[in-house]
């Protein structure tokens, strides 16, 4: 096989990089992601934003949120993640 062809072949899809960032998260942190709001190729690896909710709270408005950034290869791998901001559920977020 070419190595070309090889090359695709490892590649993952966008849907399996966010099944992956989000499982990435749920293993590091303990979390539960609830979605991924963001995948970006930043010219060497995968930027995934996944949003998870760091504390529950009454009423659920103001639940403490945190995204998330996990960088992978192309094949998924892990090269780093780190929680990029915190906000309230129920804040509109301008950024």
């Amino acid at each position: 096989m070419s190595e070309k062809g090889s090359d695709s072949k490892s590649r993952m899809s966008a849907r399996d990089l966010a099944l992956e960032a989000k499982a990435t998260i749920k293993d590091m942190t303990g979390l539960e992601p609830e979605r991924v709001s963001g995948l970006q190729w930043d010219g060497e690896s995968w930027l995934v934003t996944v949003e998870a909710c760091e504390m529950t709270r009454v009423p659920n408005t103001t639940d403490v949120m945190a995204a998330y950034v996990v960088q992978l290869d192309d094949s998924g791998g892990l090269l780093g993640y780190k929680r990029d901001h915190r906000y309230l559920r129920g804040e509109a977020e301008d950024r």
